[in-house]
């Protein structure tokens, strides 16, 4: 369980993303919880510079194909960096295992492979309540904390080739 609000972090240490392009990449699955963390993760890419049209979204049925979405996106589009959107929650099957675990891999392999840094903002609860509390509810919002993740990895990439 979170302990802290996911929300909150310090403006004067993010660097302005006015000159970043970001892409994000949604899951359609569980959108009461994927939406939220869109939400999120643009208000706080917004206020911290970035200009609304150079925020690009494409949305993917599942968390499994978050790995393709962002792999075409990194491929096909000028971008400083990408959020990976995603909500897996805890069923009766071992599907969640599979689900998280090739998620997880899939996003690390992209950063591996490209010069575009993917932020992984999948949440994998036990509970959709769990959900709930991390996409807008008492633990705040963890597409914000991604947003901000994304924003300072671009910086880092502009900084790495100075």
């Amino acid at each position: 369980m979170a302990t802290t609000n996911l929300s909150y972090y310090d403006k004067a240490t993010i660097p302005n993303a006015k000159n970043f392009r970001f892409g994000i990449v949604v899951s359609e699955w569980n959108p009461e919880i994927t939406n939220n963390l869109y939400i999120g993760a643009e208000q706080a890419l917004i206020e911290n510079g970035a200009k609304k049209e150079n925020i690009l979204r494409w949305d993917v049925p599942g968390s499994f194909e978050l790995i393709f979405g962002c792999k075409k996106m990194v491929e096909t589009q000028k971008l400083d960096a990408i959020i990976a959107i995603g909500n897996v929650i805890q069923g009766e099957t071992k599907h969640f295992d599979f689900v998280c675990e090739g998620v997880t891999q899939g996003i690390k392999d992209i950063n591996l492979n490209y010069d575009v840094p993917v932020i992984f903002c999948v949440l994998t609860d036990n509970t959709k309540q769990q959900s709930i509390e991390r996409s807008g509810g008492i633990h705040g919002n963890k597409g914000i904390e991604c947003a901000i993740a994304a924003i300072k990895m671009a910086q880092l990439s502009v900084d790495s080739t100075k």
